[in-house]
């Protein structure tokens, strides 16, 4: 078995064996083989119509755990390795074998010179008076957050939920203060998860959770949630896999670039969104903390707020470049969208699944700044020294060249392994000594590291850090539909870039990422409860969260109240408790 998913793994020709490893083989071998450093992905065919009518259940727990339990049809089908998807954030920067290419590509001539790249581009001297402006409206988490679920966004989800509700003959009358109680209960999911989603309604001593059961009836969140929708059925663009997200993922792109802080370094790469019901177009991927789902193709700042995504499904809903792999298609659509925003010298970090000489070429004719690691085959032919020879060389040797026409270099390093790293922006100079582990006991020592390589190993984590954010925290709770799990992880996504603004723009009083999704799920819940048929339990509830020290929030207000505390007149209130009281006596407010 394991031998199987290595032929494939290596890009050999699976015909060239009588029988051809099925997905459950290739399973089982990555698991005794978790140890290995050659992380793999294995390609799924999606099918070619997901605009029908139909659900698909999700077969992984609610609780998050990775089970297996998918159909026979998928576990025992043929599986093939895809050419350019090997890995996200390459942070170690171990060099992976080559795949054997059938036919080698016709690269153009070029003059390849051993000296340092001379770049000509501009420096980085843009200002951001977008953040300068949140900055100046201190906002709280949950207005942070509404800069992506804004007012638009939450009235396009409940008028296209009832649209489709009235086409199978329900009228739901979904309302935004009940869309806003959902979206509470699944960001609470990320921090406290049942096995079952009931049991936060359970009247059971052990399970009960009232902040849920207070703020919307159980059998009216069952009834929203399965009827929850973000397209219109009769206008579906059939050629489009995510057809019925598109408008949400076009929304939230548009919010996420339109909010992102203004900076010069990004980072481009794979994030996985977890999966395990029966529908087609997802991935394995044994290297990332999201082994089974869909792909992800997403850029974002060093810091790790999302920028731009885009689900993957092959080369369909694209226009590709026929001189790219689709990677590197994917980082000039997410280079498009930056400059959106102005034509700046914007600096892209990515790793091998994407880079190649060629892609530096057309980023650099686009005026963006770009520095990856690249597999050997994509260097164009360029006269370095073998991986063999350098090996042998001292820790911390490297060779180089330079694209005379292009000012394009091509650095070869020797570090635990040999990798190769390719810019059209940064150089070897100036070469600087840092600590790098060596031998099995992990001692550190001392190697002459180049500028191109130090630059890219500290700015292209971005992604790996959002994702990281994400798993912490991530939606638990999913439905039968196939996109469940998609909509959790734009919440989740969202949630990540209020509270990476937040600590851009709140220097003085910042919270971590768990206290913050908290305020946020405990303001929805509280503030869009329906208190109509509660009678006590409403003023329960507000007494007990008055004192509960969590996410409570001083805001300004426009209209002047009375302080809850010494009744005076104020025009500032508590965000959580929805009671006007002066700055001098909030602490007193809240404390019995």
């Amino acid at each position: 078995m394991a031998s199987a998913s290595r032929d494939i793994a290596m890009g050999q020709d699976p015909h060239s064996r009588t029988k051809a490893a099925k997905l459950l083989e290739v399973l089982n071998a990555l698991e005794e083989e978790e140890s290995s450093s050659n992380r793999e992905e294995i390609f799924i065919a999606p099918p070619d119509n997901a605009a029908g009518e139909f659900t698909d259940e999700d077969s992984g727990d609610e609780d998050g755990r990775r089970d297996t339990h998918l159909p026979g049809s998928m576990l025992h089908a043929s599986v093939l390795s895809e050419d350019s998807s090997t890995g996200g954030d390459n942070d170690d920067l171990e060099l992976q074998p080559a795949r054997k290419r059938k036919k080698a590509a016709a690269w153009p001539q070029r003059m390849w010179t051993k000296r340092d790249i001379r770049p000509d581009f501009g420096s980085w001297s843009a200002s951001d008076p977008h953040i300068e402006d949140l900055k100046s409206q201190e906002l709280s988490p949950v207005d942070l957050f509404e800069l992506f679920f804004d007012e638009g966004t939450i009235n396009f989800i409940v008028n296209e939920t009832n649209r489709y509700a009235w086409q199978k003959n329900v009228n739901l009358s979904l309302t935004a203060r009940e869309l806003k109680c959902v979206l509470g209960i699944l960001i609470l999911s990320g921090y406290i998860s049942y096995p079952r989603r009931r049991m936060f309604w359970e009247t059971s001593p052990d399970s009960h959770h009232h902040l849920v059961a207070d703020a919307i009836r159980r059998d009216r969140f069952e009834l929203i949630f399965s009827y929850l929708h973000f397209a219109d059925n009769n206008k579906l663009d059939e050629s489009d896999r995510f057809a019925k997200v598109r408008p949400l993922i076009l929304r939230m792109n548009c919010n996420f670039q339109k909010h992102a802080p203004l900076e010069e370094f990004y980072s481009f790469g794979e994030s996985m969104c977890e999966y395990f019901g029966h529908r087609g177009s997802k991935q394995l991927h044994a290297g990332k903390p999201v082994p089974l789902g869909y792909k992800i193709w997403c850029g974002t700042t060093s810091r790790g707020y999302l920028v731009w995504f885009e689900p993957s499904q092959d080369s369909l809903f694209t226009k590709p470049d026929k001189s790219l792999d689709l990677g590197g298609n994917m980082v000039i659509k997410f280079v498009d969208a930056l400059q959106e925003r102005g034509f700046l010298p914007y600096h892209i970090f990515f790793d091998k699944v994407f880079a190649s000489v060629k892609l530096m070429s057309i980023l650099r004719k686009k005026g963006v700044k770009a520095t990856g690691t690249v597999r050997e085959y994509m260097t164009e032919q360029c006269p370095l020294k073998d991986p063999k020879e350098l090996k042998k060389m001292k820790r911390g040797s490297f060779d180089y060249k330079v694209d005379e026409s292009e000012e394009i270099i091509v650095c070869r390093w020797h570090d635990s392994s040999v990798v190769n790293i390719c810019s059209n922006a940064v150089g070897i100079e100036p070469v600087k000594l840092t600590s790098r582990p060596s031998g099995a006991a992990k001692t550190r020592r001392q190697v002459h590291q180049p500028s191109l390589v130090k630059l890219y190993q500290e700015k292209v984590g971005g992604v790996g850090r959002m994702d990281r954010n994400i798993a912490k925290y991530k939606v638990k709770i999913r439905g039968l539909k196939w996109y469940s799990s998609l909509i959790g992880y734009v919440i989740d996504a969202a949630l990540n870039n209020a509270w990476q603004l937040h600590r851009i723009c709140c220097q003085d009083f910042q919270v971590d990422l768990l206290d913050f999704r908290r305020y946020v799920a405990c303001v929805y819940l509280e503030s869009n409860a329906d208190t109509s048929s509660q009678g006590r339990r409403s003023r329960r509830l507000e007494t007990e969260s008055r004192f509960d020290m969590i996410g409570h929030w001083i805001i300004h207000q426009d209209k002047r109240t009375r302080c809850a505390l010494c009744h005076s007149q104020t025009y500032t209130r508590c965000e959580k408790c929805q009671k006007g009281v002066h700055a001098k006596c909030f602490k007193e407010y809240h404390i019995r």
